[in-house]
Formats: C-alpha cells, structure tokens, sequence
C-alpha cells in the first residue's frame, strides 16, 4: 500500500473574514453533492514543495466538508528520482533525452508503485510526472482519474514529451495552472486550468506580530539594522539563484549596507537541489552580505513567513516558473516584489499590481534600488498585491475549483458556465461593472484582470477551446456555453 500521509483536522469556519465569503458559500455548496466522496491525491513527496503545502493545506478542508479525503506518496529510490527530475526538466524544455535505462528505471518504479495502489477511489488526482504512469500499469476501477500539472509543459523537449504522452492518455481530465502550459497534441481532451493558491492561515502566511518576526530572524543571525531582501525558493537553476546574487552585487553598489537572504527547502524527490546548492553556497561566499538558509539547517515556515514579513522587497528571479507562490505569499504580508516575467508570476501581478516584473539582472538590480529609495511606492504596491491574493489566490478558491471538477465529472455535466471563469487563468470572476469583459463568438467573457483580457483578444479560440466539454462514451459533445 502506498504511504499515507497524516494531515489532521482543520475547518472551514477558521477562513471566514479571511478569504471571501462568495467563496466560502459557494465552497460549501459544491460540497453538498459531493459528500462521501473518496478522494485520493497522489504525489512525491510529503515535504519540501508547493505541492506538498496545497496538499497538507487542502486536504483537512476537504474532510470537514463531508468528502473523505487521503494523500498517499510513491517511493522510489534515488534513481528513480535522479530520472522524474530529468522528465520534469524536459517537460520545461531541457535538451537532455532520457536514455534506454532511465525510462526502464522510471517504468519499473511505475509498476511496483502501481501495484502497491491497493484501495478504490472516486476520484484519484496524481500530481506532476512522477506517478504519471501508474494509471497504465493497473486496473482503473471505476473512479475518475486527474492528472494534475504544476509545471509550465508549453514547449517541452519532443523526446521526452512523446515517452510521457501515451501514459496520459487514461486519464478523465487534466489540470494546468495556466492555459499556455498546456503542451501541443495533448492526449486527453478534458483540460481545466486552475492557478494554485496559498493557505493564509498555514504557519507560513498566518499572522505573525512584528516583534516574534524580528526575534526569529535576528536568532538566526539576520542584522535587521540593515535593508533587506530575499529569495524563498527551492534551490533549482530555473529559480536563477545565481543571477539574484548578480543582482544584489549591482544594487548593493547603491545601497551599501543591503543583505540578502537565499531561504531554500531541500525536498526528497529533487536530488539536482544539493548541486545547485553548493554552487548557491560557493558564490555567497564572494558575495558579502549574503545569507544562505535551508529547511535543513533550522530554518522553517515561521522563519519563511518572518523573512517575507520583514524584506523591504521579496526576489522571486525565475526563468521557467511552474506559478511561483512564493509571491503570492510575500504579498499576502504586504511586501513588494521583483520578480522574473516567467510562468504564473505576471498573473499574480497583473496590471503592475505588486511590484515590478524584470528579464535580467541587471533589471533586478535596478528595481531593487528604486524600491527601496521610495518605500512609500513600495508599501502602496504591497497593498494592492494583498488585495490582488484575497480576491483570487487563496486556499478555498482553488479547493472550490476542485470540487466544481469533480462534481462536473460525476455528473458527466458543467457547473461553472464559461462565461463565469476567466478563460485565460481560469479563476471564477464576478458580474460586476468593474469587471472587465471581452466577447467572441457571441459569449461575453469576463477577466481577473486587463492584462488576462488583453492576452484573451490576441487569440481568442486559443482560450476558449478548452471550454468545450469532450462528451463521454454515448453521448453527444456539447459546448459549456
């Protein structure tokens, strides 16, 4: 049997005057019809990931609403590991094939992984390529499979992604976080896009007063005396840990005094992590001023939630970004960000709502200094950032989004009209006058935001195709609008 993780018990009510309550209603709405449901979530690791978080966050919550809901991890050994990390690079566009005996190590880890999925389920949401081919190798059953993709897939290497395809192929749905990520000739014909979402009241973005903040961080050796700014991130090269200690060489020659803090988890299913960690280590030690901390060494998620807090501005310098949480967590607590024009990071600061997008380092360098010269434009970009996260990244909107699948897929019917989902981004929008709007083919479409409008009306039938609800065995397609 696969290893079950332990989430304990938590309540929806805890999120009231928190997350909106529209959210909330709705929540416990959808859950009504789904209330004995079996859930299991399949992923890699219980530690050390955003994947893991969502999962320990979300799955209580799913609980407490009626459903019964477990979190189950694969094993594998190193090997095993060393090849999903080599998958999971080129389903980002890595270059490196995988060679004979790697896909048999991958294979044959699938299989005794498959052969240790012993229960039955309603429904089974397997996360990223790690388990991806369990479902090929064993009996279906009659619940309803989700492969459910965190990474950006939209250009992956052709021969990593053609070994990966057919073992998609099963499944009854899949999930992405944004619509772009979706990779060409994709086999299964339901596709839902679902940002993921933070969990306010985790020790990582819970409340935490100023004075706690200080203390943890000046335990660990942080001189609060000083500005400054951080990383939190996995040690990962498309996370550009190197160019954000370019970054800060070229900003600390205009402010002298500045620190910089690399905050790293090192996770169980990413053996590259150590390399890029001791290439991490090497260059902070050229570089005055900066601090490397891992979950390894003592530094956890109230030190995380401390560093967010007390940064004048929070680094998230990605190359290729899955979504990049980590800033919708500094927003949460008000802190502005720089960030890399990368994967989910312009959605969560779109229409320049929470910091400054950049491309290089030498852009990082140059938003860093203007930021902290003028705090009050950066406390103003913090504000409306941590409004931007109530409004659509919070935990109970995605878990809503999640059972809205559900449902559809046991009803074999849509919940959501189109017209009420954001088809850029996917997230639910309100009908008000200052929501913006777009039509085509005579359906309004209503945005989170005028930047996820304005990429609508670039391609339009790009975004709506995957509105179109494939139909089962027997019935007849139909069109969610």
């Amino acid at each position: 049997m696969l290893e079950l993780v332990d989430v304990g018990p938590r309540s929806l009510d805890a999120y009231r005057g928190v997350a909106p309550d529209a959210v909330l209603d709705d929540l416990r709405r959808v859950a009504t019809d789904l209330r004995g449901a079996r859930v299991l979530h399949v992923n890699a690791t219980p530690y050390g990931g955003g994947v893991s978080e969502l999962l320990r966050s979300g799955l209580p919550i799913l609980n407490d609403l009626g459903l019964v809901a477990h979190w189950r991890i694969i094993r594998g050994d190193d090997r095993f590991f060393q090849v999903t990390k080599k998958i999971h690079n080129g389903l980002q566009g890595a270059a490196d094939d995988l060679t004979e005996a790697e896909r048999e190590a991958y294979l044959g880890t699938s299989r005794r992984n498959a052969e240790l999925f012993a229960e039955d389920y309603d429904f089974v949401f397997l996360h990223d390529p790690q388990p991806a081919g369990m479902l090929s190798l064993r009996d279906r059953g009659t619940g309803r499979w989700i492969w459910r993709c965190h990474i950006d897939t939209a250009q992956p290497n052709p021969a990593v992604w053609a070994f990966l395809r057919p073992y998609l192929e099963p499944f009854d749905a899949a999930v992405f976080t944004m619509a772009e990520f979706v990779p060409p000739d994709f086999p299964v014909a339901r596709v839902e896009i679902m940002p993921p979402a933070i969990d306010p009241l985790s020790p990582k973005n819970m409340p935490l007063a100023e004075d706690t903040a200080r203390g943890v961080l000046q335990w660990i050796g942080v001189d609060l005396n000083r500005p400054l700014v951080s990383q939190i991130s996995r040690f990962d090269p498309w996370k550009d840990p190197l160019g954000v200690i370019e970054a800060f060489r070229l900003a600390r020659d205009q402010v002298p005094n500045l620190q910089l803090a690399l905050v790293g988890s090192m996770a169980l299913d990413d053996p590259e992590g150590w390399d890029v960690y001791r290439q991490v280590t090497e260059a902070a030690r050229a570089a005055s001023g900066v601090h490397v901390f891992t979950n390894l060494t003592g530094v956890g998620n109230i030190e995380v939630n401390a560093f967010q807090r007390l940064s004048q501005v929070a680094i998230q310098k990605s190359i290729r970004e899955g979504f990049g949480l980590v800033v919708s967590e500094a927003l949460w607590k008000g802190t502005p960000v720089v960030a890399g024009n990368a994967g989910g990071i312009p959605l969560q600061m779109a229409d320049g709502v929470g910091g400054v997008l950049v491309e290089s380092s030498d852009e990082c360098a140059k938003a860093l200094v203007a930021l902290l010269r003028d705090p009050d434009h950066a406390r103003e970009l913090g504000r409306q950032g941590r409004a931007r996260v109530r409004e659509h990244f919070l935990l109970p909107r995605l878990l809503l989004n999640e059972l809205e699948l559900m449902q559809e897929l046991a009803a074999g019917r849509p919940v959501v009209p189109a017209e009420d989902r954001d088809p850029v981004c996917g997230m639910a929008v309100s009908r008000d006058a200052r929501t913006p709007e777009a039509s085509f083919e005579h359906v309004v479409y209503r945005f989170c935001s005028n930047a996820c409008r304005d990429q609508f009306l670039e391609d339009p039938a790009h975004y709506t195709a995957h509105t179109r609800v494939p139909a089962r065995e027997g019935e007849v397609p139909r069109n969610v609008d």
